[in-house]
């Protein structure tokens, strides 16, 4: 027990001397205000919604192509193209209605 005390003392205590150094951080998000960092969120999940889209929709066809005739995989597949689809048209749609809307009430 007393050899654990030790060696934590030893890991915790110098960062009370690294502490008086003053080390600048810097902001990874390059965001200074909340609208910024929601803007940063929302342009990432577009991006990934970008990325992700075709590769779902190229995962569905390969599903469609390979189903050999099994009816259930066939609807998967479908399935699986048709929400690809809707939802990327949803993501779509609303950075145009926030960019809309952020314009009308005088937003950058």
């Amino acid at each position: 027990m007393k050899k654990m005390l030790v060696v934590s003392l030893l890991m915790v205590l110098p960062w009370g001397a690294l502490a008086q150094l003053g080390i600048q951080i810097t902001n990874p998000l390059n965001a200074t205000s909340f609208d910024a960092i929601i803007n940063n969120v929302i342009n990432f999940i577009f991006g990934l919604a970008v990325l992700l889209a075709p590769l779902m929709i190229l995962i569905g066809g390969a599903l469609f192509i390979t189903s050999g005739g099994n009816i259930s995989q066939v609807e998967q597949a479908k399935r699986m193209i048709l929400w690809t689809i809707v939802g990327f048209t949803i993501i779509l749609l609303s950075k145009g209605v926030l960019g809309i809307i952020k314009q009308l009430l005088g937003g950058r």
